[in-house]
């Protein structure tokens, strides 16, 4: 465990190391502000919410999460460092951790820094609280699904281009499988089971859930799932790349 804790303390001390950690986390507050207070009509509902905030992040975490976390395996392969990590006393799962928990923590602080909108929401009104605190931890998991995969898509090539195209396109799989268009072309052939589980596997289906302060068990073990899986995949990746 401790070496999977000195992986994420290399990593989260690399990114903020260069102007891009700066850029993305500005981009991310930007987005979010934009979007709630403008798109959203934060100020025209006349309710004291975060509902605007947070029904964008599963679209903000489409195209942001990718293009985060794009470099997490491909430049680490493209540049050759991939064997000096493997050299190191480390297993393939440890570093595929250590990545991800640098990565996920990144987003928690991003996460964070969105704390004056809560504070003014506050000052504008009386909300309910421990939505909110619901909604920020959901808004988190969900993250951490996206970063799953993305990093996942990462360890399959060395372009960061493709990795992040790649990856918006499998995200994007997850985000659009509820919706009915997609639910309609299952509806002519397949069973009632197999509409049902295709739909479950939407993270909107999960998020809004939580976005209206329910943590219910089955979506936090869901979002905890797909996380597992696409790590276990991650691992099986690297490993056949390190053996290659």
């Amino acid at each position: 465990m401790s070496r999977c804790f000195a992986i994420a303390q290399r990593e989260f001390g690399s990114f903020f190391a260069t102007p891009v950690a700066y850029v993305y986390l500005i981009i991310f507050l930007v987005l979010n502000s934009v979007l709630t207070f403008f798109v959203g009509d934060f100020y025209h509902r006349g309710q004291a919410d975060l509902f605007p905030f947070f029904s964008f992040h599963p679209w903000l975490y489409l195209l942001l999460v990718p293009a985060f976390a794009m470099r997490s395996w491909s430049e680490e392969r493209k540049s050759g460092s991939i064997e000096l990590l493997m050299s190191l006393p480390v297993s393939v799962a440890e570093a595929v951790m250590g990545k991800f928990f640098a990565y996920w923590l990144i987003l928690a602080l991003a996460l964070v820094m969105t704390v004056p909108l809560w504070l003014t929401v506050n000052y504008l009104g009386k909300p309910d609280n421990g939505v909110i605190l619901a909604a920020y931890i959901g808004s988190w998991l969900m993250s951490g699904a996206f970063l799953a995969i993305s990093i996942c898509i990462s360890a399959l090539t060395r372009s960061q281009v493709v990795a992040f195209i790649l990856a918006v396109m499998m995200c994007a799989l997850f985000v659009v499988s509820g919706f009915e268009m997609i639910l309609d072309t299952f509806r002519n052939w397949a069973s009632t089971t197999i509409i049902d589980t295709v739909a479950s596997l939407s993270f909107l289906t999960h998020f809004d859930v939580m976005s209206r302060g329910v943590l219910a068990a089955d979506d936090v073990v869901y979002f905890l799932l797909v996380i597992a899986v696409w790590l276990y995949a991650c691992c099986i990746i690297v490993d056949e790349n390190r053996a290659a």
